[in-house]
């Protein structure tokens, strides 16, 4: 059995993966939040920044809201912010509901039109998280619940960098 065609497919997907993972700049997107005010990517510039798209229907997403607020108040005096992003089909008064009942002290956005979603490499999958260094670039993307510890000392390293 010739397994030259199988090889030659590995390889091809293996360069695939190790493009995907290559730093890239965040799109330039411009967020709408909970309370009409808006924000884009160009004005998260000079900070670590993580992207969280997620659902309230999602229990990933759920079960992990509390470490994204440990997180957010560990970093948020040293040039670090959090932008969770709802999803399209989320309804708009659920996801306000969440963000008041749990108090989430970071920025919460929504993504009325999908657009957000498809921007961002067009995320199904929640939650899907993207973190951002301070000139932009996405420098990590965790699908499902990252892990809190490494994802702690990513940011860490990134707040170290100029």
């Amino acid at each position: 059995m010739n397994r030259t065609p199988l090889r030659a497919a590995a390889l091809v997907l293996a360069a695939g993966l190790l493009t995907a993972c290559a730093q890239s700049t965040a799109p330039e997107s411009k967020f709408v939040l909970l309370d009409g005010s808006t924000q884009t990517t160009q004005a998260l510039r000079g900070k670590v920044t993580l992207v969280n798209f997620w659902a309230t229907s999602c229990t990933t997403c759920v079960a992990e809201m509390p470490d994204i607020v440990a997180t957010y108040d560990k970093f948020k005096g040293r040039g670090y912010e959090t932008l969770a992003v709802a999803m399209q089909y989320d309804p708009p008064s659920y996801v306000v509901n969440f963000a008041e009942t749990r108090r989430l002290p970071f920025k919460v956005a929504l993504d009325n039109t999908g657009a957000l979603a498809r921007d961002w490499g067009d995320v199904k999958l929640t939650p899907t998280t993207y973190v951002l260094n301070k000139q932009g670039a996405i420098v990590k993307k965790y699908v499902g619940a990252p892990d809190f510890g490494e994802l702690h000392k990513l940011i860490e390293k990134l707040l170290a960098q100029g």
